[in-house]
């Protein structure tokens, strides 16, 4: 026990002293770093605090799970703190990194097991996403024009803000790899009179989108497939993929631009949504283990180099990193106001993991290595695009009908 509290009391010197902070420990002794803690981390047991000492942010969340910690005050202090401390990096035994390296073998998002992957993540069910998603159930980062914008027009301005950088135009066939719920497809078909083909390996996304797409009149228009990428045929004047990337894995990566390559017109644009780090490090363990199996964040070099390999010219990056922050607070502000509805769904330790992934992620955006990249790309040299980016920020015309 006195070897646990020194290393707890070592903690505290390596933290950072612009966050005042408390221990209370299993045995009711206090341990505090500053006056007026932004928090106050509870302890419920010795083996909570072993855990966070031994395995970090994996044995962290398990034990908050579980209920074996509890946390008094900000999230977000909680999760700066822990990233100046590196607790990211988690101390794995060699037991847990060989169950790490099985369990990575197990999820390789293979064309047969991606389907799986997805939907151990995406088919919890649509009356659980909505009790944090905007009524489209948009899963992926809002663009805010303004800090108070609402979450709404904020996903409908990233969809206004990706057909801009797409330069989409009535008639122009476009690919929605990973469309989710349908809402880029229909966002571009409502305002553009696009032809559209949205893919998706959740079967709960899909009845969710055909129902929305007949309910607009769009059927004509657009359509959505339970299918994987990989099996998707035909060429398209436009590609866009939001939030699926981080799901392709590190080994694919070249095959989903080739295949992307080959569905793309020459001259034609894509864009790629998706998280990624500014240089490749590993997914943690937590995340691996109990939220995105199969998961991994590509860095930004690497999406290029996959991408110039394959004959995808890069055309314009953007970080949208403190939007995505933003958006995922206002996700966790709305699952907290919903959290007897979640424990109900689910159960407590459920609706714990989640409120942990929402705020964690946040303060992974924030303060860490987290990052949102929008790549804009063309098959091969189109000579003909714009020299500025003008057009992306101007005001957007209507379509007639």
């Amino acid at each position: 026990m006195k070897s646990t509290l020194r290393n707890l009391s070592d903690m505290l010197h390596q933290a950072d002293p612009a966050t005042p902070f408390c221990f209370e420990l299993w045995n009711g002794e206090v341990i505090s770093k500053g006056a007026s803690p932004c928090f106050t981390l509870k302890f419920k047991n010795k083996t909570a605090a072993q855990r966070l000492l031994r395995n970090r942010f994996l044995g962290f969340g398990e034990c908050y799970m579980q209920g074996d910690l509890e946390l008094d005050g900000n999230f977000d202090d909680l999760f700066r703190l822990g990233i100046a401390l590196e607790m990211h990096k988690d101390k794995l035994s060699l037991w847990q990194k060989f169950d790490l390296f099985l369990r990575y073998l197990k999820t390789l998002p293979t064309l047969g097991q991606a389907g799986q992957n997805i939907r151990r993540h995406y088919d919890l069910g649509n009356d659980f996403y909505s009790l944090y998603l905007d009524p489209s159930l948009t899963y992926s980062c809002a663009y805010f024009k303004k800090t108070d914008q609402d979450l709404i027009s904020a996903q409908e301005d990233k969809y206004d803000h990706i057909t801009k950088k797409l330069m989409l135009k009535p008639g122009d066939t476009l690919l929605d790899i990973g469309c989710g719920w349908g809402g880029m497809l229909i966002f571009a078909a409502s305002n553009y009179r696009i032809k559209g083909l949205g893919v998706t390996l959740s079967p709960n996304q899909e009845a969710f989108a055909r129902r929305r797409i007949e309910e607009l009149g769009l059927a004509g228009k657009i359509q959505v497939r339970l299918q994987d990428y990989r099996q998707v045929e035909g060429q398209f004047d436009k590609i866009v993929s939001i939030g699926m990337y981080e799901h392709v894995g590190k080994r694919f990566q070249k095959k989903f631009m080739q295949k992307v390559s080959s569905l793309l017109k020459p001259g034609g644009l894509g864009l790629l949504h998706t998280i990624g780090k500014d240089t490749p490090s590993p997914t943690d363990p937590w995340t691996l283990r109990y939220i995105f199996p199969g998961g991994y964040l590509p860095s930004l070099s690497e999406i290029t180099g996959a991408m110039g390999e394959k004959g995808l010219s890069i055309w314009d990056v953007e970080n949208l990193r403190l939007h995505y922050a933003h958006t995922l607070d206002l996700w966790a502000d709305k699952f907290e106001t919903n959290w007897e509805k979640a424990i109900e769904m689910t159960d407590r330790s459920f609706a714990r993991r989640w409120r942990l992934f929402l705020r964690s992620s946040a303060a992974g955006f924030r303060y860490g290595q987290t990052r949102l990249f929008q790549l804009l790309f063309c098959k091969g040299l189109n000579n003909k695009l714009p020299l500025t980016r003008e057009h992306i920020y101007a005001l957007r015309e209507p379509v007639r009908p």
